[in-house]
C-alpha cells in the first residue's frame, strides 16, 4: 500500500495531466472527456458566439475571429471549468496588435478587479489561519497609516466591510501609471498626493448600511493585512494562494519583473498603451497578473470545496462566508464576489477593466461550471459576453442566456381585464383593445401593435424592446410602457376604447 500523501500527490499530478476527472460525487474519480470531444466543444463555442440583436433574447451566432476584428480586440484567452475541474484552455489572436506572437494558455494579461476576490482568498486563508479577523476596527491593525476622522467622528471599518463594498468609501477605480513613472506608493494613493492620479480615499458615507463599489477600499485592506501580519502582498498570496494551487503564473507584481509571454493592453480601435501597459501600486484592488487556466483553478477550488471536498485552498464555512451578501442594500456582493442567480443558476462572478485590458470570471455554486476569459482590449466588453453566452449555451449553463419571451396565447377574460383608453401623464392617449383574445396596444396613434405576455401583468411587444406593465395605483389602473431606459405612463379612462 502507498502512504496515503503520496497517493494524493500521484492522484494530484494526473488529474493536473488531464488523465482522471473528478466527479461531482465526492471521492469518485472518471475518465477525462476524450480530446475529440473536448475539440468538438471548442469548435462549437468559437464559431457559435451569440450576438445580442435588438429583442430581448434574441441572438444570431458569429464565429470569434470575426468578433474579434469587430471589436478590434488583438487577442482572446480563455479557460472553461466543467465538472468541478478546468476542461479546457486554448489562447486566440496575438499579444500585441501586429505581432506574430500568439496568445497561449500561459499568456499573462492583467486581471483588473478580478484581483480583488483574489486578494479576498487570501485574507480568508489568513483568517482561517487566526491571524486576521474580517470584524476588527482596522485601525487597530494599520500602523503606517490610519482610517480619516470626519469632523469629530472616527469610523470604525472592518475588512469585512471593506472585501463587501459596505465601507461608506470614495474613489471606484484606479487608472494605473505609465511604466516610464513616477509611480506613487501606497499612502500616496490612500491621501490622493502626486504624483497619485486619484482623489484621497475617504469615508463618505455610514459604513455598513449598504454596497457601495469601492476599489479605495480594498487598498485600505491591503494596508491594513500587509501592516499587521508584516509581509507584503505578492509574498503572502504566493505562500497562501498560489503555490497551493499551481497558479504558476499568477502574481501581484507590479512593476513585472519577468515580461515574457505577456499579453500587451491596448486601448480602443487594437491602439497598444505606451510602455505596453499600466503599473497598478493597487494591488489588491488592481495589480494582479495572471491568465485565465490560473483564475480557473482557483474558481474551481472554491467550487469543491463548497461542495464539502476537504484539502482546498479553503474550509466549506470560509467560502459559504464568501458567498453570503453582506449588507441588505445594493447590489448583492460577498466577501468581494458579485453573487446572482438562484437555485441552481446561483453564480458568484466578478468582472474587471483596466486599461488596456478585459477580465470576466463567472462560476456556479452548484454543479462545477464556469469559466473566465481575459482580453487585451478596452473595446471588448461586449466580445467577452458573447463568448460568454456560447460557454453557457455549449455546457447547458442554469439561467444565464435570457430566452425568448413567451408567446403563450392570452385569454380573452384576461385581455378584458386590460382593454380601454389611457390618458398618458404627457397628455397623449393610448388605446388598449382585445383582438381574439391577444391585447393590443395603439400609442400615440402609431398603430396597433400586439402584446405578447410574459405574465399575468406584464407584456413583451414581439421584434420590439419594449414592454407594457399593468398595476393598480390608488384604485385607478395603470399602463406603464418601457422602452430603452424612457418610462411613458397613463391611467385608464374607460372600459373600452
Amino acid at each position: 500500500m502507498f502512504p496515503r500523501r503520496i497517493l494524493e500527490a500521484c492522484t494530484a499530478i494526473l488529474i493536473g495531466a488531464g488523465l482522471v476527472w473528478a466527479s461531482p460525487a465526492r471521492g469518485q474519480m472518471r475518465a477525462a472527456p476524450d480530446s475529440a470531444t473536448i475539440e468538438q466543444r471548442i469548435g462549437n463555442v468559437t464559431s457559435r458566439l451569440l450576438v445580442e440583436s435588438a429583442v430581448p433574447g434574441v441572438y444570431t451566432t458569429a464565429g470569434l475571429r470575426e468578433r474579434m476584428a469587430h471589436y478590434h480586440t488583438p487577442g482572446i484567452s480563455i479557460a472553461v471549468v466543467n465538472d468541478y475541474r478546468v476542461e479546457w484552455a486554448r489562447g486566440f489572436g496575438v499579444r500585441e496588435a501586429g505581432s506574430p506572437f500568439p496568445v497561449d494558455t500561459d499568456t499573462r494579461f492583467q486581471a483588473a478587479s478580478v484581483s480583488k476576490p483574489t486578494f479576498a482568498t487570501v485574507v480568508m486563508r489568513l483568517v482561517e489561519q487566526g491571524k486576521i479577523s474580517l470584524d476588527e476596527d482596522v485601525n487597530s491593525y494599520l500602523t503606517s497609516w490610519k482610517v480619516p476622522p470626519v469632523g469629530p467622528w472616527q469610523p470604525r471599518l472592518t475588512l469585512r466591510q471593506l472585501l463587501g463594498h459596505g465601507a461608506g468609501l470614495t474613489v471606484h477605480g484606479f487608472l494605473g501609471y505609465d511604466a516610464s513613472g513616477p509611480i506613487p506608493t501606497l499612502l500616496q494613493v490612500l491621501d490622493g498626493v502626486p504624483p497619485a492620479n486619484s482623489p484621497p480615499v475617504r469615508v463618505n458615507l455610514l459604513p455598513g448600511i449598504q454596497s457601495v463599489y469601492s476599489g479605495g477600499g480594498l487598498v485600505v485592506a491591503q494596508l491594513a493585512v500587509t501592516d499587521h501580519v508584516g509581509r507584503p502582498l505578492p509574498e503572502l498570496a504566493q505562500d497562501l494562494v498560489f503555490a497551493p494551487l499551481g497558479m504558476r503564473r499568477s502574481g501581484y507584481d507590479q512593476p513585472l519583473r519577468d515580461t515574457i509571454d505577456v499579453a500587451t493592453g491596448h486601448y480602443w480601435m487594437a491602439l497598444p498603451l505606451r510602455g505596453r501597459w499600466h503599473i497598478y501600486p493597487e494591488l489588491a484592488a488592481a495589480g494582479l497578473w495572471t491568465t485565465p487556466s490560473d483564475l480557473a483553478r482557483l474558481g474551481s477550488s472554491l467550487q469543491r470545496a463548497l461542495r464539502g471536498d476537504s484539502g482546498e485552498i479553503l474550509g466549506q464555512a470560509s467560502v459559504r462566508e464568501m458567498m453570503t451578501p453582506q449588507h441588505l442594500r445594493g447590489d448583492p456582493i460577498g466577501i468581494s464576489f458579485f453573487l446572482l442567480g438562484q437555485g441552481d443558476s446561483a453564480r458568484f462572478e466578478h468582472g474587471g477593466w483596466n486599461e488596456g485590458y478585459l477580465t470576466d470570471l463567472v462560476m456556479y455554486v452548484q454543479g462545477g461550471r464556469g469559466a473566465v476569459v481575459m482580453a487585451n482590449s478596452n473595446e471588448a466588453g461586449d466580445l467577452m459576453s458573447e463568448i460568454m453566452r456560447a460557454i453557457a449555451q455549449e455546457y447547458g449553463w442554469p439561467g444565464y442566456i435570457r430566452r425568448p419571451l413567451p408567446t403563450r396565447a392570452l385569454a380573452v377574460a384576461l385581455a378584458m381585464r386590460y382593454a380601454g383608453s389611457y390618458l398618458m401623464d404627457d397628455g397623449s392617449r393610448a388605446d388598449v383593445r382585445s383582438n381574439g383574445g391577444t391585447l393590443e396596444l395603439n400609442l400615440s396613434q402609431a398603430g396597433y401593435v400586439p402584446l405578447a405576455p410574459t405574465s399575468d401583468t406584464t407584456f413583451s411587444i414581439p421584434g420590439l424592446d419594449a414592454d407594457v406593465t399593468f398595476r393598480r395605483s390608488g384604485g385607478a389602473l395603470r399602463l406603464v410602457l418601457s422602452q430603452n431606459g424612457v418610462t411613458v405612463a397613463g391611467r385608464r379612462l374607460a372600459r373600452r376604447p
